[in-house]
């Protein structure tokens, strides 16, 4: 056998124990990296992962508390909280967002709205954040995803209560809503006290008390398992929930006024004189507000949008009309007070009337004229003519003084978010806004409650019934009492702004004539005459658009978006006031046949109905 061909034994024990030396080294150094990173993380940083590992076994999870519900003075429900289930979505936890929303779309509903809502509060949230993409679930609905749920990890039906409004579109402007927080919202809020809570009030009632009504958030420590699940709760800190709101509103009243405006659109505010309660504040045309709770449509939001009625304005608090004849009381108080007339003092009334040396001609409503006018025949047949001259006499200065003391033209401070001020002129304002000098002119219109003066259906609400107080003024107020979650009531503060001392018999005397408007032969609001309670008011008409000097104003050939606006102010009874009202139509033509009825209903259901039913 040839030598080459025997095996070299002492090479290869020599190989051997070169690689077990090498393959020993490795083993040995793995072990030492090994002993020394469970040294690290068993022995250097136990506190570190232990807290880690405590974190991941522990959850702390606000509870929302439940928003306070609202009701009417004769405990009505206006606002409360429905159970609801929405699907909710953790992006952090899905796998592919896109799809999994395509798959659940078909097991259940889910429009391109509710997708956009989705991917609009992403961007607003975290994304271990739980998302909604479909609320208001049906039971039916409820079970399919059940079935299903083991499929769609990150994806829970989750049970909430949701903002509902029973009265819908009769409350929409007074209540106001809740809707979904904003970015803008997140950050004037606290957001301690907002964890777990999507919601928060918009306007109205709901967001001038918003601080009430949505409670204190609570707190539960719970140990959950590998996948995220509750296994028990720890610790609970309950949350306490929002205060209940009773309002002064009289929902009897406030659809009375709604179903006597008809198929016109305007405004109705009555107050009560003794507390300065909002008993009705209607606004025509309304919106259901609960489409607003969970995201209104797109569709249904540009439905709202481009009506020509505009159903979001709301015409009570924000709408700013002229005033017209209704502010005629007024100006002859102002009158007597600064002693430039005596209430039997006579103007003669052509028809017309024509500042000293000036060609132009004011008309008066009445183009053949009312003959000899002392102030009462003024109130009672709304002479222009009277108050044109009466207006100048007195002049721009002293009107804005007397009649701010009213409240016109400034705000009246009432509970309700977005108020406006409407607009008394003076020198100042025209100078600051127009850059132009005031004119003798301006002054008249002033005087029939026309040109730039402006007033809400509240400012008007609120002067009548510092009328009907004969100069007590209290401030109006929308919520009556305020229940805290212990069951204890408190009422909300009665303001007194203003006291008008004036001479009693200057009082009576204007009052008497408002009594004379419905009253009176020739009263404009004869057509309500009750004898169940005596009713003092004034009619006024509100021009749209101008006319010229050598026109006629012809209702029955004017568009009805540009005929004139109806008022008519009031309050009752005359010997004791317990209601003021102030009504306005749009394009309703005559205060006397179109506004006046409608005071007359609600004061009806106030002191008839209600009187007869104790």
């Amino acid at each position: 056998m040839p030598q080459s061909s025997l095996k070299d034994y002492l090479h290869e024990s020599q190989l051997f124990l070169g690689r077990a030396i090498v393959s020993g080294t490795l083993v040995i150094l793995a072990l030492i990296v090994l002993v020394s990173r469970l040294f690290f993380l068993q022995i250097e940083n136990h506190d570190h992962f232990t807290t880690l590992s405590q974190d991941n076994r522990v959850k702390l999870e606000p509870l929302p508390p439940t928003r306070g519900l609202i009701f009417d003075r004769n405990g009505a429900i206006l606002a409360q909280n429905l159970p609801a289930y929405s699907l909710e979505i953790i992006p952090e936890k899905t796998r592919d967002l896109a799809e999994t929303i395509e798959q659940i779309g078909e097991i259940i509903s889910i429009t391109e709205d509710d997708i956009q809502r989705f991917h609009r509060l992403r961007r607003q949230r975290r994304r271990f954040d739980s998302i909604p993409i479909r609320v208001r679930l049906q039971e039916d609905e409820v079970a399919r995803i059940a079935v299903h749920r083991h499929r769609f990890p990150g994806v829970d039906v989750k049970a909430t209560l949701l903002r509902d409004y029973p009265q819908g579109l009769q409350t929409a402007h007074l209540l106001g809503y809740v809707g979904r927080i904003n970015e803008k919202e997140l950050q004037l809020i606290d957001t301690s006290n907002y964890s777990g809570t999507d919601f928060i009030g918009k306007n109205g009632v709901e967001k001038s008390y918003e601080s009430l009504l949505h409670g204190d958030v609570g707190l539960q420590q719970v140990e959950v398992n590998a996948k995220g699940r509750v296994l028990r709760v720890l610790e609970n800190q309950p949350p306490q929930p929002g205060n209940n709101l009773e309002l002064f509103l009289d929902m009897r009243l406030q659809s009375t006024a709604l179903e006597a405006l008809g198929d016109y659109n305007g405004a109705v505010v009555a107050i009560d004189v003794e507390t300065g309660g909002v008993l009705t504040l209607v606004s025509k045309p309304g919106y259901n507000p609960n489409l607003f709770v969970e995201g209104i449509s797109s569709r249904d939001y540009r439905a709202l949008e481009d009506s020509p009625d505009n159903p979001l304005f709301n015409r009570a608090i924000r709408g700013q009309y002229p005033p017209g004849s209704t502010v005629k009381p007024f100006i002859g108080l102002a009158g007597l007070e600064y002693d430039v007339v005596g209430f039997y003092q006579e103007t003669y009334c052509p028809g017309y009337y024509q500042l000293p040396g000036k060609d132009h001609k004011y008309r008066d409503w009445k183009k053949w004229g009312h003959g000899k006018v002392d102030m009462a025949k003024g109130i009672i047949e709304s002479c222009d003519v009277y108050y044109y001259e009466l207006a100048r006499t007195l002049g721009i200065d002293r009107l804005y003084e007397f009649l701010t003391g009213f409240g016109f033209g400034i705000p009246s401070r009432v509970d309700l978010d977005g108020e406006l001020s409407g607009l008394m002129p003076n020198r100042e304002w025209k100078q600051s806004k127009r850059r132009e000098p005031w004119y003798p002119g301006e002054t008249l219109i002033v005087g029939i409650g026309q040109g730039y003066f402006l007033a809400t259906p509240l400012q008007l609400a609120s002067a009548t019934a510092t009328l009907a107080n004969r100069g007590h003024r209290i401030r109006p107020r929308v919520v009556a009492t305020i229940e805290g979650p212990d069951g204890e009531k408190r009422d909300s503060p009665l303001i007194e702004d203003v006291l008008h001392q004036l001479d009693p018999e200057h009082w009576n005397q204007v009052i008497d004539a408002m009594t004379q408007v419905v009253e009176g032969q020739r009263g404009t609001a004869r057509s309500i005459y009750t004898s169940n309670y005596r009713i003092a008011g004034k009619t006024g008409t509100a021009q749209v658009f101008s006319i010229k000097q050598d026109e006629e104003y012809d209702e029955e050939t004017v568009a009805k978006r540009k005929r004139d606006h109806a008022l008519f102010v009031a309050f009752a009874p005359v010997e004791s006031p317990k209601i003021a009202i102030a009504v306005v139509v749009e394009n309703g033509g005559h205060g006397g046949s179109v506004a006046a009825p409608i005071a007359r209903q609600v004061m009806d259901r106030y002191l008839v109905d209600t009187a007869q039913a104790k």
